[in-house]
């Protein structure tokens, strides 16, 4: 549809055109079709031998491929993007020797007091927020073992839906849910006004102070239940035999808790802290880019989101790869010193 309103339009200064990838996969989704359906014809009412059957091994490896090769497409492909920043490049221009600049934006980054002031000022927010979820990173161990000790399946599945729901609401749609409730003709301010009777108009969004802990509780709400799956994947493969000895030794509920549940996923809480120690860097985007105006740009702008507004907001591409560059590096360095602080101190190690 879009080809043809352009071809219709006759845009002389931008010809239109399919990309070589569209045909690529279309010749490639064609050859799929046409072998599935020659196989389908081919293997109607055939029973596959046992010698033809493929070890459970390969079928997990089969089943394991398309997330490799996403992996590939998205975390390491990417990588090949690190060459702008050696280059002075503009959107739109090419690289070539002609704009080759080495290493000058890798030093312009400490040189500039600009930048310096900037970076200094995004590293605190990022720190601050990813400070916060580490030292609260035990949050959702307690909520799956407070969880499992429900005795109502139903209440149980029930709170572990609406607890898990949210983190598959995209960050817009979480934001609008704020501006419901925050805004100043939210939920908020109408109830202070017309049940409490006290006047208020306030837009709690625009307000900049105690942006990180505001982060960090919409945060918490949008990935606890998640976070929590994998705690309730542990406990449930606890042994049980281990509870029965707690009870034949006299160990009530909350000392079962304290001598076997918690013991039993310290491995899972370590590899998790661990993670979160390695991407203390990486805040991500989303949250803070629908949150972020102009009164709390200030307080909210972490390493992602500025990497984003340098690059996209303000043309400097190589700047911004450097930046990103940079980060990526750190995080690789702090992943290894967890792993080797992990396997020093507990003797085992993650990677």
């Amino acid at each position: 549809m879009s080809y043809t309103q352009i071809v219709a339009a006759d845009y002389s200064r931008a010809p239109a055109y399919f990309p070589m990838g569209f045909w690529f996969y279309l010749v490639l989704a064609v050859v799929i079709l046409a072998t599935s359906l020659i196989e389908l014809v081919r293997g109607k009412g055939a029973v596959l031998e046992p010698k033809m059957e493929m070890l459970e091994d390969y079928h997990l490896f089969l089943l394991f491929l398309p997330i490799l090769a996403l992996a590939f497409v998205f975390c390491y492909l990417p990588l090949w993007g690190w060459r702008y920043a050696f280059f002075d490049y503009t959107a739109g221009g090419t690289l070539s020797m002609e704009n080759f600049v080495g290493l000058r934006w890798f030093t312009y980054l400490f040189e500039n007091e600009a930048t310096r002031n900037d970076l200094l000022r995004v590293l605190k927010n990022t720190l601050a927020i990813s400070g916060i979820n580490i030292i609260t990173l035990w949050l959702p161990m307690v909520f799956a073992i407070l969880l499992t000790q429900v005795n109502s399946k139903r209440f149980r599945r029930v709170v572990q839906t609406l607890t898990t729901i949210p983190n598959f609401l995209g960050w817009v749609i979480v934001y609008a849910i704020a501006v419901a409730l925050f805004s100043t003709t939210g939920f908020v301010n109408g109830f202070l006004t017309n049940i409490l009777g006290t006047p208020s108009d306030v837009n709690w969004l625009m307000d900049s102070s105690h942006m990180w802990l505001k982060m960090w509780l919409w945060g918490t709400w949008k990935g606890v239940g998640w976070s929590a799956i994998v705690y309730i994947s542990s406990i449930s493969g606890i042994d049980p035999t281990l509870y029965e000895a707690a009870t034949m030794d006299g160990a009530g509920r909350f000392a079962k808790i304290w001598n076997v549940t918690i013991p039993q996923l310290m491995p899972t809480f370590f590899v998790m802290l661990l993670m979160g120690i390695a991407g203390i860097l990486s805040n991500g985007l989303d949250q803070y880019l629908v949150f972020s105006n102009a009164a709390n740009g200030s307080a909210i702008e972490v390493l992602d989101l500025y990497v984003y507004n340098l690059g996209i907001g303000s043309g400097q591409i190589s700047m911004s790869t450097v930046i990103g560059m940079a980060k990526s590096i750190v995080s690789v360095i702090l992943l290894f010193a967890a792993n080797t602080f992990s396997k020093k101190v507990r003797g085992e190690s993650i990677i």
